[in-house]
């Protein structure tokens, strides 16, 4: 490779320099460009899905110098089996949510600089999926994170858009320097900086790249304990949170997990770490969806509950049914925050109260939403009914498989409540026309978006056969991976229908016990975001604080003050000792040199009485010595 291309590795590399060279471009024109920025977004993302096309079925590689001397220290992109179905996978959604923001954003708003930004997001997104270095993973995933602030903070006037984005922005933050740790032990414990060779990583170095990769991860895909910011992240646009959340920024920590799989299962720890953690993940988070109002928020924790069934994926190794999850999940997710987007901006609200009888109102969005949430539920034959499956099958130990069961029956709790609200009948609509209950306010390319989100979000149930899913096994290089039974997938297809229908019911009859678990404490997110308050981070402070002027700087005065004391002695014994000693042999030499110019007079007759008197000097002592 060394900084050579073949044709296939310039497309690999047209793939992100495209979406990233467009949105520079957007940025830099600024409001010039609103009125063409949509539709040149547009065709950017479909250049992109083709690109992402031929490279997936090319496996192109290409390699950029960056850190010459450094093995592994160029930035190097390749794609193998699980590159190529995440590339088309962000490429897809890239453009589907592209064309929703095209419709969806008001025709005032500052476009040139949204879609400059979305395009940017992109082009860093496919470059995390398709790196193979550190360097060129650090590089896209610090992209990532600055353009997800934009995003987020995109209406920065308004109140609490830019908090939100800050707040994602440095939570996220705080987990990716552990890539900056997983770089170091990389170098020290391989000699070079490439993710293949971390497995093998001498001494404690392996431990220590695990737990910054862990970190990192976790961070990024809102698992605990870094859950919390993605409720802030709601305060984004719609079509942002159907990008961010599906297929890119929160799904990124699950793929790198899933790419560096090897290096936790080589540590042991890591992996039963990760299993734990997004077992747990999808359980809490799934418990905090359950108890929202708000249509946005039930959507934004469902989807750190969902990545954390990848996150278990990549801790049990079961690599195909933590991939076929990702995708299942983008798709599903995708099509719900496309809905989400529509209902917002044709009804104004994304409280769960005001939406009740949203679908009815909007016929082919409803549809769609109707769909991808039986598939977020579970419910058979749809997609993520059989990804969670195989993801489940490669638990081992009754524990780890009860709570991600339970975390699975919980999905079709939160679906259930939100399709609940959505299909019911609002009283007086029997007599509303189309135009009157609002069925022409969505435009109909957003419906179209949704409708083909949710086909996939059906589609992908056919994951649950054998014969489909084995070549997706050969692709990623998981042959022998196990694959649940027919008794499994009908035990978790069985409660998620019965969880969903149980919980229809339920909130149309008891609301008041919807309303008593709206004002628990999972209706705040669980208390998760007081970790990220100001009076935790200030009372930390305060200790730092009190720890640094009590601990740090008296032992710092005190290496001080001995310093200076220590200097004042051996000023003291260098002018005394050694100034003296070198003072006192320039007297001698002066004194001896004044002595030795005496005799040097100048009269010759001295001269010979000196020489006379030094041969009487030697006679008298050759005599005394004989």
């Amino acid at each position: 490779m060394n900084g050579t291309t073949t044709a296939d590795g310039a497309l690999l590399g047209l793939l992100v320099l495209v979406p990233a060279l467009v949105g520079v471009v957007l940025l830099v024109t600024g409001r010039r460009a609103d009125r063409a920025a949509g539709t040149l977004a547009v065709l950017t993302t479909v250049a992109a899905l083709v690109l992402a096309a031929v490279v997936a079925g090319t496996r192109p590689k290409l390699s950029v110098p960056f850190l010459g001397i450094v093995p592994g220290g160029d930035l190097r992109l390749a794609v193998d089996g699980l590159s190529a179905v995440l590339v088309v996978l962000v490429a897809a959604v890239g453009l589907l949510t592209t064309v929703f923001a095209a419709v969806d954003l008001p025709a005032d708003a500052a476009r040139a600089r949204f879609f400059g930004y979305f395009l940017l997001f992109i082009a860093a997104m496919l470059a995390t999926v398709s790196a193979t270095t550190v360097p060129a993973l650090l590089l896209a995933w610090e992209l990532m994170g600055a353009t997800s602030y934009a995003l987020i903070g995109y209406r920065w006037q308004d109140p609490g858009k830019l908090n939100a984005g800050t707040r994602a922005f440095v939570t996220t933050r705080a987990g990716d320097l552990g890539l900056y740790i997983a770089a170091g032990a990389a170098l020290a414990g391989t000699g070079g900086l490439v993710l293949a060779d971390l497995p093998g990583a001498d001494g404690g170095w392996a431990d220590l790249a695990a737990a910054g990769i862990l970190a990192a991860a976790l961070g990024k895909s809102a698992q605990l304990p870094f859950s919390a910011w993605l409720s802030g992240a709601m305060q984004g646009p719609s079509p942002v949170s159907a990008l961010l959340h599906s297929a890119t920024m929160v799904a990124a920590g699950g793929y790198l997990l899933l790419r560096t799989q090897p290096l936790l299962e080589a540590t042991g720890w890591a992996a039963a770490t990760a299993a734990w953690v997004g077992a747990l993940t999808a359980l809490v988070l799934g418990a905090v969806a359950v108890a929202q109002r708000d249509l946005k928020q039930l959507l934004a924790a469902s989807t750190a509950a969902q990545i954390g069934f990848v996150v278990l994926a990549a801790g049990v190794g079961a690599t195909a049914g933590g991939t076929a999850q990702l995708v299942a999940h983008a798709a599903v997710k995708a099509g719900l925050f496309v809905a989400a987007g529509a209902w917002l901006t044709a009804l104004g609200t994304k409280q769960l109260a005001g939406l009740r009888g949203a679908a009815r109102r909007s016929p082919g969005v409803g549809a769609a939403a109707t769909v991808a949430g039986l598939a977020l539920a579970g419910v058979p034959p749809l997609s993520l009914w059989a990804t969670k499956d195989e993801v489940l099958a490669g638990v081992d130990g009754a524990a780890l498989r009860i709570v991600g069961l339970a975390a699975a029956v919980l999905s079709a709790v939160y679906a259930g409540r939100m399709l609940a609200v959505v299909l019911a009948r609002r009283a007086g609509e029997e007599h509303l026309d189309e135009e009157e209950a609002g069925t022409r306010r969505v435009p109909a390319a957003g419906t179209g978006v949704a409708a083909v989100l949710a086909v996939f979000a059906a589609g992908l149930g056919v994951l649950a056969l054998p014969a489909v899913l084995e070549p997706v096994e050969v692709l990623l290089g998981a042959e022998g991976e196990p694959s649940p039974t027919l008794a499994e997938l009908a035990l978790s297809g069985g409660l998620a229908v019965v969880a969903l229908v149980g919980t229809v019911v339920s909130t149309r009859r008891r609301p008041g016990a919807v309303q008593a678990l709206e004002r628990s404490p999972l209706g705040g997110w669980a208390g998760l975001g007081t970790l990220l308050s100001p009076r935790p981070a200030l009372a930390a402070a305060r200790v730092l604080a009190t720890v640094d002027d009590r601990v740090i700087d008296r032992a710092v005065e005190g290496v001080a003050v001995g310093a200076r004391r220590l200097a004042g002695v051996l000023s003291r014994a260098d002018g005394s000792v050694v100034d003296g000693a070198v003072r006192g042999l320039a007297r001698a030499t002066r004194r001896a040199g004044a002595a030795a110019r005496r005799p040097q007079t100048g009269l010759l007759h001295q001269y010979y009485a000196q020489a006379v008197a030094g041969l009487a000097l030697l006679l008298a002592l050759l005599l005394l010595v004989r």
